[in-house]
Order: C-alpha cells, then sequence, then structure tokens
C-alpha cells in the first residue's frame, strides 16, 4: 500500500473520503503555520468590522452591511433580517465565516484540487444545515409568521415533518399531485414495441403532412420519460408533433432484481439500438433522427460510435442530438465527490443483496449538490412557515424515481466517470465492436446548459471536439431541465448561445466569440431538423388497437 492510498478499514468506515479529504486539508494548513496565522487574522478584522457594524445599526445609524447576502441566496433576502439589529448581525457572522472556510479550504497550500473539491463539498453541507434560517428560534420570518398565525404555522409544520418522517424524505411535492396519463404525458400515442427493457411510444400525428424522416428521442432512464412530455405548455414531444415530425420515444422499465446482471450493451443494443429499429419499421424508412438526453445521450453517443464501426457501413441514424450530455467524463463536476474506487465498491456492495440500486438513493445524491434549494428550503417552508407544498409538474417528474439494475450502474460509474474510456478511441468495447466517437460523422446538435451542475456545459462542449462530424452547438441559460424544457413563449423567457463549434476545444472562446440569441432554442433546432429531416408526405394515423400512451411502464413503482 503506498502513501495515498486508503486503508482498507478506512474505506469501508468512510467510502466517499469525507474524513480523509478533511483530515489532508487541516493537515496541509498546519504545515503552513504562517499562511494559516495570515488568513486568520484576516478573519479576525472581518469579524471585527461586522461587530462595529452592529453597534451602528443598534445605536440607529445608517450603516450597510460588511457581508451581504448574494442575490440568489433566498435564506436572507426577507427584509427582516436586515432591518433587526441581531437578526442582521447574525447573518453576517454567518455568511462571513461561511465563506472562509470555503475559501480557506480551496487556498490551502500544497493540497490537490480534487481533494479541495471534496472537502470543501462535505464542509459544506454542514454549513448549509447549521444555517440560522434553518432553525425557528433563529429565524425572524418564522418567528413572525408563528405570531401572526396564532401558532398555526408550526402546528402545520409539525405535521408536515411528520410526514416526512413516515416518508424516510423531505418531500418536494405531494405524492398525488398530478397522475400520469391524466395531468402529466397527455400527448395521444400509442405503444408500438416492447421489450424487457423498455416500451417505444410512437405519438398520433396533429399535422396533415409530417416529414418523412422521423424522431427518435432515447429518455435517461433515472427518472421516467415523460420529462419530455410533461403538461401541453412544456411539452417538448407536443412541440415536435405540432411542428410535422413523427416522434417515438423511449419508455423504460422500472427493473427489479431480475435485471440485475443487464448490462450496458443490453441498455445500447436491445434498448437504444431497438427502439430506433422499430420506427424504422413503423415508418418504413432507413434511416431517423436520434435525440438523446443525459445519459439517454451517453448510450446513444456510444450507438453512433458502435454503428461506425459496423464493417458493412450501415448508419441507421442519419443525424442526431444530444441534450447536456457528457461524451468525456474528465470533470463531471460536483458529482465527482460521490466517486472513487472506493466509493464505487461501497455502492456496488449496496447493490449486491438488491440486484438494483435504488432510485431514491441516487435522487439523495443529487439533491445534495444544491441542498439549499433542494432540500433546506423544504425544511424552512414546510416545517418552519407551515407553506403547503406546490404541485410542480418538474419536481413531481424528479421525485418518481426508477431504479438501475446492479451490473449496469457499476459498470458505467466505473468505465465512464472513474476511467472515462467512451473519450479514448478504441478504449471501450460494447457489442463485440471498440467504439471511436472520431468516426462518428453524422451532423449533430448539441445542447448544453449554463447553470448544469450535473453535466456542466464546459464538459459537454468536449464532444465537439471527439466526433467526427459537424456540430452545432447551443448554449442555454438555466440549468439541466429548465434549460432543455424550454418552451417559445412571448416574451421570451430565456437566451442562449448557438453556433458552429465542430472541432472545437475550448468552451469559453466560442461563447465569447458567439452571438447570444432572445428566446427558445427549440425554434433553431426545429429549424436544424426541418433541414434535414426528408420530404412532407401524408400522416398515417396510429393503430387503435395498439396500447394507449403512455403506456405501462411509466406507472411501475
Amino acid at each position: 500500500m503506498t502513501a495515498t492510498e486508503t486503508p482498507p478499514a478506512a474505506a469501508a468506515l468512510d467510502p466517499f473520503g469525507i474524513g480523509r479529504a478533511c483530515q489532508d486539508t487541516a493537515a496541509a494548513w498546519l504545515a503552513h503555520p504562517g499562511a494559516l496565522a495570515a488568513s486568520l487574522t484576516r478573519l479576525g478584522t472581518d469579524l471585527l468590522a461586522v461587530q462595529c457594524q452592529h453597534w451602528r445599526h443598534l445605536l440607529g445609524a445608517e450603516s450597510a452591511d460588511v457581508v451581504s447576502a448574494i442575490a440568489f441566496d433566498e435564506r436572507f433576502q426577507d427584509p427582516a433580517w436586515t432591518r433587526h439589529p441581531g437578526f442582521d448581525a447574525l447573518k453576517q457572522l454567518y455568511l462571513l465565516q461561511t465563506r472562509w472556510l470555503q475559501d480557506a479550504i480551496f487556498a490551502t497550500p500544497g493540497l490537490d484540487p480534487r481533494t479541495a473539491r471534496r472537502a470543501a463539498f462535505w464542509v459544506r453541507q454542514w454549513l448549509d444545515a447549521l444555517a440560522p434560517s434553518n432553525c425557528l428560534w433563529t429565524n425572524p420570518v418564522a418567528l413572525q409568521r408563528c405570531v401572526e398565525s396564532g401558532g398555526k404555522s408550526l402546528t402545520r409544520g409539525f405535521a408536515h415533518f411528520t410526514r416526512d418522517l413516515a416518508a424516510g424524505d423531505v418531500r418536494m411535492v405531494e405524492p398525488d399531485a398530478f397522475a400520469i396519463g391524466s395531468d402529466l404525458a397527455t400527448t395521444p400515442g400509442r405503444v408500438v414495441y416492447r421489450n424487457e427493457l423498455l416500451e417505444v411510444i410512437q405519438y398520433a400525428p396533429t399535422t396533415a403532412r409530417v416529414r418523412s424522416v422521423p424522431l427518435v428521442l432515447i429518455a435517461p432512464w433515472i427518472n421516467k420519460y415523460y420529462i419530455l412530455d410533461l403538461r401541453p405548455h412544456n411539452s417538448l414531444v407536443r412541440h415536435l408533433v405540432a411542428q410535422g415530425f413523427t416522434v417515438f420515444v423511449t419508455s423504460w422499465k422500472n427493473p427489479g432484481p431480475a435485471l440485475r446482471d443487464t448490462g450496458f450493451d443490453a441498455y445500447l443494443l436491445r434498448g437504444a439500438l431497438a427502439a430506433v429499429a422499430a420506427a424504422r419499421a413503423v415508418c418504413s424508412v432507413e434511416q431517423v433522427h436520434a435525440a438523446g438526453y443525459c445519459l439517454g445521450g451517453t448510450t446513444l453517443a456510444s450507438l453512433m460510435a458502435w454503428c461506425a464501426a459496423d464493417p458493412a457501413g450501415a448508419a441507421p441514424v442519419a443525424h442526431w442530438t444530444l441534450f447536456t450530455t457528457l461524451t468525456d467524463f474528465a470533470d463531471p463536476g460536483e458529482i465527482a465527490v460521490f466517486l472513487s474506487d472506493e466509493a464505487v465498491d461501497f455502492i456496488e456492495r449496496g447493490m449486491a443483496a438488491k440486484g438494483y440500486l435504488d432510485g431514491a438513493e441516487m435522487a439523495r445524491s443529487f439533491r445534495l449538490l444544491r441542498p439549499n434549494s433542494l432540500i433546506w428550503h423544504y425544511v424552512v417552508h414546510g416545517y418552519l412557515y407551515g407553506e403547503e407544498l406546490p404541485p410542480f409538474d418538474i419536481l413531481f417528474w424528479n421525485m418518481d424515481t426508477t431504479r438501475m439494475p446492479a451490473a449496469m450502474h457499476g459498470w458505467y460509474l466505473r468505465e465512464l466517470y472513474l476511467r472515462n474510456r467512451l473519450a479514448q478511441p478504441g478504449a471501450l468495447e460494447l457489442g463485440g465492436r471498440r467504439l471511436d466517437l472520431g468516426r462518428i460523422t453524422q451532423p449533430l446538435y448539441a445542447v448544453g446548459c449554463e447553470q448544469d451542475h450535473i453535466a456542466p456545459w464546459q464538459q459537454t462542449f468536449r464532444t465537439c471536439a471527439l466526433v467526427g462530424g459537424p456540430v452545432r452547438y447551443v448554449l442555454a441559460t438555466s440549468g439541466h431541465i429548465l434549460g432543455i424544457i424550454n418552451p417559445p413563449v412571448d416574451p421570451p423567457k430565456r437566451r442562449y448561445w448557438v453556433g458552429d463549434a465542430g472541432g472545437q476545444r475550448d468552451a469559453e472562446a466560442w461563447r465569447s466569440a458567439t452571438p447570444k440569441v432572445p428566446g427558445s432554442w427549440w425554434d433553431d433546432w426545429t429549424a436544424w431538423l426541418h433541414a434535414r429531416c426528408g420530404d412532407w408526405r401524408d400522416a398515417v394515423p396510429l393503430d387503435a388497437d395498439l396500447p394507449a400512451a403512455p403506456g405501462s411502464y411509466v406507472r411501475e413503482g
């Protein structure tokens, strides 16, 4: 064992390296006492400034905060946090010490950046949990609501707390807020294909004529497909059908123990390739347009490379689209704090008995990436303020989790996230073929999202240099979900950058040289599709004897 390796016993007790990262950070600072003393001196000076401002505030003098909350930190936006001297000082002391500690971790002399990121992430979990806004007696808004409601806000909050305690989770939306097939996933369609992994849904045409090349949407198997078909006003599927496209989508089965040995190659060949084949057969065409979202996009990129390795040169996909998709996992963002050989060992041990990873476990991990907005917001508003949960369709979808087969999940964590083999020509073998993204020559439309914390846009941009064909890249404002579910509205709510990016590696240079466009990138994408998806032909009604959308797999709990 080398000095940098984690002892087996320590790895078993601390699989995510939390203690090791914090220990290494502390040791590095103690090895540089002069730098530590200077940093503590600066903290002391700032603390004194906050104290002086607090005394001026107590005496009634106008005095701006020494430490202000940033605009998107909703915890301290209520005027009560500034109006009352005590709460104002408490807020500033918390923010000052939180920022100092986070900055100090990243500034640790001689510390490996990956260790610093890991330590900062886990320390931030504790700092966010200890925020004064999370406690009744240190939250002026909660106290005010308690007084104004005669204590009813706390009575309602306690009911919400006991409800969540019984459910074992902090809920973001009521489980009966929507009904699949009635409120969500309502676009008319039929299940045209089913196997042990997925159902393929074809949507009914709403125009007299349609483009001859159909669209196949490869949804991620984390959560369910209807993120692409929420309600009529924000359904990407409904939008595409209204534009005259024949649309198919993959609805993945929610796997149980019986599928424990199902691997990534099955999702590739029995999943994505089967969906493409079903669309080709239904529409009697040689090629389709395929689009993949998140891990569905990673699967699609793998399929494109798999087809490019076919000795016969078969190309069932004429052109393709990726939504917030990683193909190069060298820097997957904050999710990297959960990823190491020891962590994957731990995850695999947990999956061994059940045969799958429970979707709720994955959901909790993603919520830790944004704890203030995805956890503590609901603690404060639900328990301290006594507010009811709003019926938000995207949050309902987010909580409607799915399981993942043990073999597939362990494989992609190791081969893609840890070893980054998809980005290495010939390093990955699936379905008997070596994959090389550089052999893909079909035109690509790729979309990244500016505030994406799951697939950082700078990392999704790397696909532009990995594939061999032309690339049109879009950078949408907002995050992993709202950047994609971005219907056109008037006046425009969002903006995007768009331009050719084939062969380019420098994401920031591309953005600097690319104009920002108001509106939804959906309009740009549909124009790009219309130019490539063939001639118009008469629409054909769906077979009424087939099972109706949204099918049966999406309803499996």
